[in-house]
């Protein structure tokens, strides 16, 4: 991922300016509403599109505790940046990097008898015990392992790998399926799951250092899931985990990027002139077009075609047609900025700009998906990289 440190006033085609101070915020307050149990830092997909090692950085910087990453490869990028402490990854297959991350002193999720051989083989091979969490699948139906038979022979096989000195069971965890519906009969069924494939384990002689499966909005509504770890990810960046559970600043959480473009060309056209790929947008009236220097090549979601807003000399407009690969059109409505002129795409919203929640209502989708595809060609400039206070 691009990463460069600018001024405001950098002339850049387009920019994902991220505030690293917000983002130390973040830290704080998520780790103020699980006051009892360890926080992990959730970094993956480089960071949610934030840029993974900064974010990382500022992360421990403010407190966390742990840092989260899903494929080895990721978690190994953040060894060798130089980030301490402790890191665990959980999306695995056949033949990874398990060697790797014994070495660099990885925690690996492991969710099956094939996992738990590979990474066995790899201590043996490393003469280094590996850090193993067990994840256990309580309901979500994804990764992890299911609960009875499969669950019996996995801890029973962990424990005597552990026993000859080749693993240490680290974790014991989970994941929610809909923690951000409230009220949701999963919640507690997976709760009650958790509970039991833990004490199963337990009884059994495992003896982890942490116990988890509070996600972000369970982090900030289920105070009893929060055992003694929790993982908060789009949280960390400031954005809701759901709508139906509040604002960010219904939970003191400030959004960590701006996105914005300097209009690339400003003209006048006619009525009943088309616009964009399909002419699915034409002018009702003479008025003047912006083009917006972003598409879908850089995460812009086609979806949000004559949908998505932007605010510009602030006021919110509309895209104006079909988003196009590179680029999509805004009607200024007879308006005249000078091309260079803001496009802000979304913000934290308090300069009037739209959020990722709002681009999110209009492309049909979540928040997590409008920050995280924002692709490579759009430079991360860091804001307020210094430590507070």
């Amino acid at each position: 991922m691009s990463e460069r440190t600018a001024p405001r006033t950098a002339p850049l085609r387009a920019r994902a300016e991220i505030d690293l101070a917000a983002l130390r915020a973040n830290v704080r307050a998520l780790r103020a509403h699980a006051p009892g149990a360890a926080l992990m830092a959730v970094v993956k997909s480089e960071a949610y599109g934030h840029g993974a090692v900064p974010c990382a950085r500022a992360a421990v910087a403010a407190g966390a505790d742990w840092l989260g990453t899903a494929t080895p490869e990721e978690a190994l990028a953040l060894r060798a940046a130089g980030l301490p402490g402790r890191i665990m990854c959980w999306l695995w297959t056949p033949g990874g990097p398990w060697r790797e991350a014994i070495e660099a002193d990885v925690d690996v999720s492991v969710s099956g008898m094939w996992a738990l051989r590979e990474v066995t083989e790899a201590a043996r091979r490393a003469d280094r015990s590996a850090r193993v969490q067990l994840k256990a699948d309580t309901g979500l139906g994804r990764g992890g392992c299911q609960p009875g038979e499969d669950w019996a022979d996995l801890v029973r096989e962990a424990l005597r790998a552990e026993a000859e000195g080749l693993l240490r069971v680290t974790g014991l965890w989970s994941h929610f399926a809909c923690a951000d519906e409230p009220g949701h009969p999963s919640i507690a069924a997976q709760l009650g799951r958790f509970r039991e494939m833990v004490a199963y384990a337990e009884e059994r002689g495992a003896r982890p250092e942490v116990r988890h499966i509070a996600n972000s909005p369970a982090t900030l509504t289920l105070p009893e899931s929060h055992f003694d770890l929790v993982r908060a990810g789009i949280a960390t960046y400031g954005i809701s985990p759901s709508p139906e559970l509040g604002t960010p600043a219904d939970f003191g959480l400030r959004p960590v990027m701006t996105l914005s473009a300097s209009l690339a060309l400003v003209k006048h056209v006619p009525g009943g002139h088309g616009v964009s790929y399909g002419h699915r947008y034409v002018t009702p009236g003479e008025t003047t077009l912006g083009l917006v220097p972003l598409g879908y090549a850089d995460g812009i979601p086609r979806h949000a075609s004559s949908a998505g807003p932007v605010l510009v000399e602030g006021k919110w407009r509309t895209i104006a047609g079909r988003v196009a690969m590179d680029q999509f059109v805004v009607d200024l409505g007879g308006d005249e900025p000078a091309p260079g002129a803001e496009a802000v795409l979304f913000g934290p919203g308090d300069r009037g700009e739209p959020t990722a929640e709002d681009w999110a209502q209009a492309a049909g989708t979540i928040a997590y998906e409008i920050v995280t595809r924002i692709g490579t060609r759009v430079p991360r400039v860091y804001v307020n990289e210094e430590q507070d206070g």
